[in-house]
């Protein structure tokens, strides 16, 4: 594809982002798959839609120093100058004048001549004169928003929790490229089989510290290995396969995994039950139901049962006291997986917070009915909100005295998690910064009579 076709696709990815709340993940790969982008091309879409989203209010503030702030500006004109300080800042292969040229067709093609040389002016000024840098602002939080393109109000949230030096690790380590992380499939192979074929296949791979299926995808791209075309391995991210490994489901087992979709943490416990007992696995959405059935076809794992349902309505369909092992997968913010969903940082509020907290809370109370005696029940979620996590266990408890935190999984972690920085008396927090993880939490209760 030429470049310039390539740009402008890019651009309205972007729009659709900005203006539409789209995820930028889905509109990538629908994107890619329809022009059938050769890999180099590919590389260099991904490569720019995820920059340009991540580094937005970075490349904001580079772009106050040379637009006026009374001048009325369209977004996709701004987008455009984004993308294109994006590409001049970043990334080192494309020469200047070439983003120039082609920001200054797509402002003529879309615009009119006042837009492009406005383009025009803009960028060759910023390529004349540089960036600004971030000495000049003295506030060190305002800094760190800045430099790191997380809203301010986020910064000032997680340094009451956590206090700066941490805040402003979890901010950095989202900019970081963390590198992929698959699951075998054990009952089609062992993860030494699999990692010896990966590696005659090309790829670099290393073993999971946090999960004994799990395999780090150090070099390659595993979307083109026969191994997951023929369904022996999955992409899912260690943090998350760390609720298979710490559920305990075992072989015969009546297992309800109540948030289910895509389908990844259903299909690895039903992996460790050796596929034998059932997996109920409900999703509020009837189409994302269906992705959780065509993930357990393509793993070949016939015990997953998946319907649409509310978890808030479960025990409508099923017995009190029915189940063996539950998983509350929650609905969340998603701040622990701003790495590849970049968007999410400038999307959410505090409102959206204290409002997922009550339908977390809404949830567990509900399916905890649902639990045996003596079962289990694993709460996870993928951020790093306490309000989510800590808190709403905390409230959880409080609410329901028949439960107990289950001492015994703080013991069961993975060796390299024993004395994680984000261990507290209500389970395991996991920052991205120190396991090359999403940001994830996880804890394991116990129904006690």
């Amino acid at each position: 594809m030429k470049s310039s076709q390539l740009r402008r696709n890019i651009l309205e990815v972007l729009i659709r982002v900005e203006k539409d709340n789209g995820f930028s993940h889905l509109l990538l790969n629908q994107e890619i798959n329809a022009k059938r982008l050769n890999q180099k091309d590919e590389a260099l879409f991904t490569q720019i839609v995820y920059g340009t989203l991540e580094r937005k209010i970075t490349l904001d503030y580079y772009l106050s120093e040379f637009v006026d702030p009374r001048k009325k500006v369209e977004t996709w004109v701004t987008i455009l100058l984004r993308m294109s300080v994006y590409q001049m800042v970043y990334l080192d292969k494309v020469p200047d004048h070439a983003v120039i040229h082609e920001a200054v067709e797509i402002a003529k093609e879309k615009g009119h001549k006042g837009i492009q040389g406005f383009v025009n002016g803009v960028l060759r000024n910023i390529q004349r004169k540089g960036v600004a840098d971030f000495s000049k602002v003295n506030d060190p939080l305002e800094r760190l928003s800045i430099e790191t393109s997380y809203p301010i109000w986020l910064v000032e949230h997680w340094v009451k929790q956590y206090g700066f030096e941490i805040t402003e690790e979890i901010c950095h380590a989202t900019l970081m490229k963390k590198p992929i992380a698959v699951r075998i499939q054990p009952l089609k192979a062992s993860r030494d089989i699999v990692m010896q074929e990966l590696e005659k296949e090309g790829f670099e791979v290393q073993a999971s510290e946090l999960s004994k299926q799990g395999i780090i995808i150090r070099k390659g791209n595993i979307l083109t290995s026969e191994l997951f075309k023929k369904g022996m391995l999955t992409i899912q991210d260690q943090s998350s396969m760390l609720v298979g490994e710490m559920i305990k489901a075992e072989p015969g087992m009546t297992v309800l995994d109540s948030c289910s979709a895509p389908g990844g943490k259903a299909t690895h416990i039903a992996e460790k039950m050796q596929n034998t007992g059932i997996i109920h696995a409900h999703d509020i959405h009837k189409k994302k139901a269906k992705l959780i059935s065509e993930k357990a076809e393509t793993l070949g794992l016939t015990i997953i049962h998946a319907e649409q349902g509310d978890a808030r309505k479960l025990r409508e369909r099923y017995e009190d006291a029915s189940f063996d092992r539950i998983l509350v997968d929650a609905p969340c913010s998603g701040l622990g997986v701003v790495g590849s969903k970049p968007e999410i940082k400038y999307e959410k509020t505090q409102e959206d917070i204290d409002r997922l907290q009550v339908i977390q809370l809404d949830i567990l109370n509900h399916v905890a009915e649902l639990l045996k005696s003596d079962g289990l029940m694993i709460y996870s979620t993928c951020t790093i909100e306490k309000a989510e996590n800590e808190q709403v266990v905390e409230k959880f408890l409080k609410l329901n005295p028949n439960f107990e935190i289950d001492e015994e999984f703080f013991k069961e972690l993975p060796e390299s998690l024993q004395i994680s920085l984000g261990i507290t008396g209500y389970g395991l927090q996991l920052f991205p910064q120190t396991h090359q993880t999403d940001g994830f939490f996880l804890t394991r209760l116990k129904k006690v009579n």
